[in-house]
């Protein structure tokens, strides 16, 4: 008992102390001075930590803390600016996508975008049979049980695409979540037809709407991994991609879309129980920031690939 109230005394002292340096007018220019490296650098930190299915970390509970949340609010404020000025338009830049592709342990052929009805096809007849072979595992929320995590069309051979940077090859080299530590990559530029059909979540209520326009029930399979990271048990939903596949041709996550919406638990629709109505909801994961996934054939090959590898301050050189 007497070590839980040191623990607690301690915690609640480092969050003033957190509190108090961000409530610096110091800590509020930086974030208004910063540059797109720096900004590149705490998003891909950011990304990286992601980890949707596990409980928080001392410094997910750190920084939940009420003072450490209002103290942030300036400096939150003041980087949503900066990265506004150096992101520039948010939604999908049709102009510079490109496919990334891990070569550490391969040599990179290029990407088929062809077949994506099959390869839709192919994914939700694997989340079915999860689901269903997810009846079989525990009850209990709290079991330690895992499965797949994320709401995106994985696994699949879909092709995703991030836009290019002046100074990456792909904002998709730098921003991945639950990434393997990859050295080597390809990019191969991308070009998505110009009438292509583009839904965009920029935000919790578009990603929401599509949840509840196409839903899919993950109740089971999700229950263990989505407890642990929300503290919630389910009901759960997810797209059904094969059904967003009949009327969009790609999804794209915007920069502004996955900092207000991965990680939380969102209410998606009511449904009616046995006796009362029940709020279903989902999660946002594993999908990357700025990514699209593509649901129909509307790409083709575009400029010459590049090959990217990673130095060991982390930095990704352009090799060819």
């Amino acid at each position: 008992m007497a070590a839980r109230a040191a623990s607690s005394l301690q915690d609640h002292a480092l969050a003033s102390e957190l509190a108090e340096a961000l409530r610096s007018p110091a800590s509020v220019s930086a974030a208004e001075s910063a540059g797109g490296e720096a900004l590149l650098a705490g998003l891909t930190e950011a990304v990286d930590a992601a980890r949707y299915w596990q409980q928080p970390d001392e410094t997910d509970v750190l920084l939940a803390q009420p003072a450490v949340r209002l103290a942030l609010g300036p400096v939150a404020h003041a980087l949503a600016d900066s990265l506004a000025a150096w992101w520039g338009p948010g939604f999908l830049d049709r102009h510079r996508q490109c496919f990334v592709q891990w070569t550490d342990e391969r040599i990179g052929q290029p990407p088929d975008p062809r077949g994506a009805a099959r390869k839709l096809a192919g994914w939700k007849a694997a989340a079915i049979a999860d689901e269903h072979q997810a009846s079989k595992r525990p009850k209990n929320p709290d079991a330690n049980w895992g499965g797949w995590w994320w709401s995106t069309p994985r696994p699949s051979e879909l092709l995703t695409s991030t836009r290019s940077l002046p100074e990456l090859g792909a904002i998709g080299l730098s921003l991945v979540e639950d990434g393997l530590g990859w050295k080597q990559a390809t990019v191969w530029p991308l070009a998505p037809s110009p009438e292509a059909r583009v839904y965009e979540i920029d935000g919790p209520a578009a990603w929401t709407w599509l949840v509840a326009r196409y839903p899919m029930d993950v109740s089971l399979s999700k229950r263990h991994d989505w407890w642990r990271t929300t503290g919630i048990a389910g009901p759960w939903l997810v797209p059904d991609w094969s059904a967003v596949g009949a009327d969009y041709d790609g999804v794209h996550l915007t920069l502004w879309g996955y900092l207000t919406t991965a990680g939380l638990a969102l209410a998606a629709r009511h449904s009616a129980g046995p006796s009362v109505a029940v709020l279903e909801r989902t999660v946002l994961a594993g999908w990357d920031p700025d990514e699209t996934y593509w649901l129909n054939d509307v790409l083709t090959p575009g400029a010459a690939p590049s090959d990217w590898r990673r130095d060991g301050s982390g930095r990704w050189i352009r090799q060819s």
